[in-house]
């Protein structure tokens, strides 16, 4: 389900100040506005030093290129170190090594972002669905580190609450995947026999899949969930939904293949006794 890092909405949520400044506006710190007219609200380049590498981030920004993002943000933190862009140059670079998939060294970046904002709306997504992947149901820390990831993605959850862009869903299902993840992981844990322990998990994943039906990841892991939860038929149903995705990628489809497999498996009826 990745997205390329320039699409509205993660632009809407990273912050225009880059682009802005790209086109030469606002004027550096410290030069004074033209008679009239209001000083810039928000983060000014503080020379035009800074103002060229600012181009240089937002021209990066403009192509896609991963490597010329991190490449031009880390020549701006490191040449500009009080520079008040900071914040939206971490989170390019953070969203630029999600792309890249290099999930390790993009941790890191979204805790640099937490540093300067820890309200920051991507840097709480980002960050608490990293960790409810990572973590595992054996981890020694798992209920620190869940809880941890819990508390991030309501943080994200409620600041999309009050963004007033229409264009949120995608965020928000993925802040749902996050704490359906989390619930699984619980459930998982959860060595009693009570049949409502995936409750919760299917409930978010559920979240996910409504927020974002043209994702079929979603559709797939609410599919596994259910699985998991012994709904054989629900699973079963849902598997030949996406099964029937036009132009399905490719990985998808093996997981869902098989998945539908294993609930076919578990949903059929016992075979009868062998005649003596």
């Amino acid at each position: 389900m990745k997205r390329t890092i320039l699409t509205g909405v993660l632009a809407m949520a990273a912050g225009v100040a880059v682009l802005m400044a790209q086109q030469g506006q606002p004027a550096p710190a410290g030069q004074a506005a033209p008679a009239g007219q209001a000083a810039p609200a928000g983060p000014r380049p503080k020379s035009p030093e800074e103002t060229t590498a600012l181009q240089a981030l937002g021209a990066a920004q403009k192509t896609g290129d991963a490597d010329a993002i991190i490449k031009a943000a880390e020549d701006l933190l490191t040449r500009f170190a009080d520079t008040q862009f900071k914040e939206q140059a971490l989170t390019l670079e953070g969203l630029a090594y999600a792309a890249k998939g290099d999930a390790t060294t993009e941790q890191v970046t979204w805790g640099r972002v937490m540093d300067v904002n820890p309200n920051s709306l991507l840097a709480n997504l980002k960050l608490g669905g990293l960790i409810a992947k990572q973590t595992k149901d054996k981890d020694l820390d798992r209920d620190d580190q869940l809880a941890r990831a819990e508390k991030y993605l309501n943080t994200a959850i409620n600041a999309l609450k009050a963004s007033p862009s229409a264009q949120v869903a995608p965020l928000d299902a993925e802040a749902h995947e996050g704490l359906g993840l989390i619930g699984l992981t619980r459930a998982t844990a959860n060595k009693d026999a009570d049949p409502k322990k995936y409750d919760k998990s299917i409930a978010e994943m559920q979240i996910a899949a409504n927020e974002d039906p043209e994702q079929p990841t979603y559709q797939a892991r609410l599919a596994a969930v259910l699985q998991s939860a012994g709904k054989n038929g629900e699973s079963l149903a849902l598997c030949d939904k996406i099964l029937a995705t036009p132009n399905l990628n490719p990985a998808i489809k093996t997981f869902t293949t098989n998945l539908r497999a294993v609930a076919a498996k578990a949903a059929a009826p016992p075979a009868p006794p062998a005649a003596k």
